[in-house]
């Protein structure tokens, strides 16, 4: 599978509250990536909301969307290199716990890249 282009498609720097997902579904309504595919405005819901649930309402983020044939790259920076994402199994009355479950079954594949001061967790989708 050829690499993915290290330039990013879409780039954005936001804190992470819980009106910034909505905006950030409309926006990439509007960009190509992510205005045909809607498990792309998913992920990028999914992995904002995790940073708003584990670090707290304010934390700041960086948005980006990259491709490469046949693949796009969903990814979400954040400052805490120690909170790492679990994939877990929700319980029939749990009220959250889905969202990896979610991004894991849309996902080609997801993953988490550490930093000395960050963290990035990110998702490949199939383009189209």
């Amino acid at each position: 599978m050829q690499d993915l282009d290290p330039v990013p498609t879409f780039e954005l720097d936001l804190l992470a509250v819980p009106k910034a997902v909505p905006e950030l579904r409309r926006t990439l309504s509007g960009h190509p990536y992510g205005a045909p595919h809607p498990d792309v405005q998913l992920c990028v819901s999914e992995l904002l909301s995790n940073v708003i649930r584990h670090l707290g309402e304010g934390t700041p983020v960086t948005v980006r969307l990259t491709r490469a044939p046949g693949r796009i790259r969903v990814a979400v920076t954040d400052p805490d290199p120690r909170v790492w994402p679990v994939l877990r199994t929700a319980g029939g009355d749990d009220e959250t716990g889905r969202g990896l479950a979610l991004l894991d079954a849309v996902s080609l594949r997801w993953g988490v890249e550490q930093g000395p001061d960050s963290k990035t967790v990110w998702c490949e989708l199939g383009e189209g």
